[in-house]
């Protein structure tokens, strides 16, 4: 490991070194996976407080970079310096060191949450578990400041899910108990890596507007890991642009997305889908591939009690859609989670039973038929 050099002009005795260096200065990072190398030669630094954005296609070295500073990259070799606050640096600790910075000045929040969190334990129990071993609480402080964290986060009734398992939470309140978690130990940095990409438009604002809240409460530095130019210009202070594990561009956002220096970025920003996009020519007279007038989707649910035994309730799921689509058009259905855009495409390819009226090509859809 690389043994920490104090930045230029400043002595490693310096009493205003920490003040006056950035959280997190990453210098000259390389990552290697046996004779493949995913990162090279990356730099940039974190300023306390800042939102910095780390913006690349897949594949590109986002995540393995934030991961590569936690020490959390598997077997890969790792060189370079990763210095925190100008005083130690990340990649020359030792492991039990490590220890003590993950889940603590430096925290992480991962993609998926059902990959992360345990199906064994509640969310409560994980948050308490990282309260006990990063600030020593007691149990009964635990209990309490884990049901506060997830209030903060947003979560309607904290205290009964708290008490809740992973599966038993939609996947909004799973991606803020990850969020609760990774606060739990006060940050000083936070590494965010995709938090919204498996979530809807709707729940991907909530959980942007959530962290910009607790970072400027917090006063903690954030690193956004994403492919989402949108969510970039909404939610970073700057932004940093990988293309095939180097940095090719940084800066702020406004500079960077109004005018890229570098070629990458510029094909970057042009891939976003175009908004102008011509309607579909379709002579009058054209019956259309899909028409459905009224169609509703209705789902047997159980009622509560002995009833159940003998009567089934009724969850209606999509109710009163009509919508025609004709040849060469492409319609968009949207919506939030639960909202019945999945079960609207179900019922129009007949995998579900339906109410209302359903022609395909011009005829009724029957069903057996089309079995």
């Amino acid at each position: 490991m690389n043994a920490f050099t104090p930045p230029a002009g400043v002595s490693a005795s310096s009493p205003g070194r920490a003040a006056s260096a950035p959280l997190l200065d990453v210098r000259d990072l390389h990552v290697r996976f046996g004779a493949k190398e995913v990162v090279r030669g990356v730099s940039f630094s974190i300023a306390p407080g800042e939102k910095l954005a780390l913006v690349g296609e897949s594949g590109s070295g986002k995540t393995i970079t934030a991961l590569s500073l936690l020490r959390l990259a598997g077997n890969a070799a790792i060189t370079g310096q990763a210095v925190l606050r100008g005083q130690r640096d990340l990649l020359a600790l030792t492991e039990r060191e490590m220890r003590g910075v993950r889940g603590g000045e430096i925290a992480m929040v991962f993609q998926e949450p059902m990959t992360a969190l345990n199906p064994l334990m509640t969310i409560g129990v994980q948050i308490a578990e990282i309260l006990q071993l990063k600030k020593g609480l007691t149990g009964a402080q635990c209990a309490q400041a884990a049901i506060e964290l997830l209030a903060k986060t947003g979560i309607p009734e904290p205290a009964r899910r708290a008490n809740s398992s992973p599966h038993q939470l939609s996947g909004g309140q799973r991606q803020r108990a990850m969020i609760a978690m990774a606060l739990a130990s006060e940050p000083q940095l936070l590494l965010a890596d995709e938090p919204t990409t498996a979530l809807d438009v709707t729940l991907r604002g909530q959980i942007l507007d959530l962290l910009s809240d607790l970072q400027r409460a917090n006063g903690m530095a954030v690193l956004l890991i994403t492919h989402d130019l949108n969510l970039v210009r909404r939610f970073a202070d700057r932004v940093a642009v990988m293309e095939q594990g180097v940095l090719v561009e940084q800066g702020p956002v406004a500079e960077v997305f109004g005018a890229p220096q570098h070629a990458y970025t510029r094909r970057l920003i042009a891939s976003q889908p175009r908004r102008d996009v011509a309607p579909a020519d379709s002579p009058p007279g054209t019956l259309p591939v899909v028409h459905a007038q009224d169609l509703r989707v209705v789902y047997p649910t159980p009622l509560p009690g002995i009833r159940g035994w003998f009567k089934k309730g009724e969850f209606v799921a999509v109710q009163g859609a009509t919508l025609s689509l004709l040849p060469g058009e492409t319609l968009g259905v949207v919506g939030e989670s639960g909202s019945g855009k999945s079960t609207l495409a179900q019922a129009i390819l007949g995998l579900l039973p339906y109410g209302g009226q359903l022609q395909v090509g011009g005829q009724a859809w029957q069903q057996p038929a089309m079995r």
